[in-house]
């Protein structure tokens, strides 16, 4: 099993995205999170370009909640633990759309087998 940094127990901060990847992996290990996540990314998305396509403004901040809505839920509901944004919110947003991506095309499952993290 490869070593994924845990944080939560050191209070250490990690030093490279490298390092944070697979520790953002094993925040989210239970697959209900991460449908969580992939809805509230998706509708973000959509919002952000229903914004964009129409100049509806309000709809930037929609998409914001949305994103983060569904994450926190998933988290504070399903995983049990605290969001990676909180500490980590540049890696956790680029993370966010990264395992969307990594979902989408089929990879997520082989990076959680690569840090060898139980899902």
């Amino acid at each position: 099993m490869a070593d994924t940094p845990d944080t939560a127990t050191s209070g250490d901060r990690i030093a490279t995205y490298g390092e944070f990847w697979p520790f953002y992996l094993g925040e989210h290990r239970k697959p209900r999170t991460r449908h969580l996540h992939y809805f509230g990314t998706s509708l973000a998305i959509a919002a952000v370009i229903v914004a964009l396509a129409s100049q509806t403004w309000w709809l930037l901040a929609a998409a914001v909640f949305c994103g983060y809505f569904f994450a926190w839920i998933g988290h504070f509901f399903v995983e049990k633990n605290r969001p990676a944004t909180f500490t980590y919110p540049v890696w956790s947003l680029f993370s966010d759309f990264r395992m969307l991506w990594r979902w989408a095309t089929g990879r997520l499952a082989g990076d959680y087998e690569r840090y060898g993290i139980p899902q």
